[in-house]
């Protein structure tokens, strides 16, 4: 929030943030916000799709961002220049680079989730081959796309739902877009140890691999070059 507040007020008008669990309103620093604020309270849990697609109902602004808490701000112009990406006529998704706290890259693009993509990842430790997806923990969508797609679906309960997003995006003709920035993503990867994390990751690939809009996104893709699913 310390850095939303250090924005410009021409970048961030409204933020919406979502209390997934109890917790105590937010304090407003001295003099108030310099934006609108809202804050969502759950009663119970929500899915990552399901607190995203709520958080939009409050939106009244030309873009829509989703920043994960566990993400920093590191170059005063990122905001910037994710508007400006996403500004670009066709695009439907723009996003930074992301790393580690460490200054290693992250593997935020990444390629259509497959059983052998994922082998190849998670056990040989291979970058992707193409960006057919980007990770939803920093994101700036134009609001017309969003609504236009229907937000996320929710039937997922965590994991996937970005994923499936960027393929739908893609099959209504929009395009993802890498800005020129960065971030730092200060990720648990908590679905890699055994615990429910791994259970809801398990069971949303499952379902991933039943839908329609996966399989058509699929079948596209195989047809194509690597090079026309990179990211602009």
């Amino acid at each position: 929030m310390q850095q939303l507040c250090g924005a410009s007020a021409v970048l961030v008008s409204r933020v919406i943030l979502t209390h997934n669990l109890p917790a105590e309103p937010v304090r407003s620093p001295d003099g108030g916000w310099p934006f609108a604020f809202t804050e969502v309270f759950n009663e119970d849990p929500r899915g990552f799709g399901s607190n995203h697609n709520r958080a939009f109902a409050h939106c009244q602004t030309d873009f829509f961002c989703i920043v994960n808490p566990d993400v920093e701000l590191v170059e005063e112009v990122t905001l910037a220049r994710l508007l400006e990406s996403a500004r670009q006529p066709g695009v439907g998704c723009a996003y930074p680079e992301l790393f580690n706290p460490d200054g290693s890259r992250q593997q935020n693009e990444r390629e259509v989730l497959t059983p052998a993509s994922l082998l190849r990842r998670h056990l040989l430790h291979v970058s992707s081959q193409r960006i057919d997806w980007v990770s939803g923990a920093f994101w700036m969508v134009p609001a017309t796309v969003w609504r236009t797609l229907g937000g996320f679906d929710e039937g997922f309960f965590m994991y996937c739902e970005d994923a499936e997003f960027c393929f739908r995006l893609q099959l209504a003709g929009w395009t993802l877009a890498r800005a020129g920035t960065r971030a730092v993503h200060d990720a648990s990867w908590a679905s890699r140890r055994p615990g429910r994390p791994m259970v809801w990751h398990i069971r949303s690939l499952f379902r991933l691999w039943g839908l329609g809009s996966y399989r058509e996104f699929l079948a596209r893709v195989r047809h194509q070059p690597a090079a026309s699913s990179q990211a602009k």
